[in-house]
């Protein structure tokens, strides 16, 4: 397969870049900044330099072209204001989505966040970006041309990945290693069967092949 991962330098990403390099998967991840490129290359990715906050659609669309899927991992991070909520979060979230359909990529993961609610009320920061990531969620649902799965892990950390997770509809809040949730990523981009699910995932007792395969109705 060959995947193209948008937020390529995140935390997320290029623990997904080296799970899926390391299977024999052609990888490339949409970076912003030229001197992140060697961190991707080391992973085993393909650096495509495209501020996804600043290209066209059919900028993005290009590089999308003759992909098996499109994943959607890319943030404003915690230090960032609203406005990059806005710009990031939700916007290069939506542009990523409509580049894929003009791609003709079906195939098409975002990496949510739980409680994600277009309706979320409250100011603060993390209001906004529950609003922008709800709204991003709502935008991408409604895209009929995309095999969509949204993923809204719980509260992420940096804990070792067990391999154990639990990922359903509705899970509950609770913690998740960036190791699991990349692997649980790396599961769903090869399992079609999960398009047009909303999951949660949190950690768990269930190896993440199982809960994938569980919620594709395997």
């Amino acid at each position: 397969m060959r995947i193209v991962i948008a937020g390529g330098h995140g935390q997320i990403a290029l623990r997904l870049e080296r799970l899926l390099a390391a299977r024999g998967e052609a990888v490339e991840g949409l970076i912003r900044k030229p001197e992140q490129a060697d961190d991707l290359r080391e992973v085993g990715a393909e650096p495509v330099v495209l501020d996804l906050e600043s290209a066209s659609v059919e900028e993005v669309a290009e590089r999308l072209r003759g992909a098996d899927a499109a994943v959607f991992a890319a943030g404003a991070g915690p230090g960032s204001g609203a406005a990059r909520k806005d710009t990031v979060d939700k916007a290069a979230a939506t542009l990523f989505a409509d580049a894929a359909v003009r791609a003709g990529v079906r195939r098409f993961v975002i990496v949510s966040s739980m409680g994600a609610d277009p309706a979320h009320r409250g100011d603060e920061i993390f209001d906004v970006y529950l609003r922008a990531k709800g709204e991003a969620d709502a935008y991408v649902r409604a895209l009929d041309a995309l095999d969509w799965t949204i993923l809204r892990p719980g509260q992420l950390t940096n804990d070792a990945g067990t391999g154990l997770v639990r990922l359903e509809a509705h899970t509950g809040r609770g913690p998740v290693p960036r190791d699991d949730v990349a692997a649980v990523l790396a599961e769903l981009v090869d399992t079609p069967a999960t398009a047009g699910l909303t999951l949660e995932l949190i950690s768990g007792s269930t190896p993440v092949s199982v809960a994938v395969k569980s919620v594709a109705g395997n």
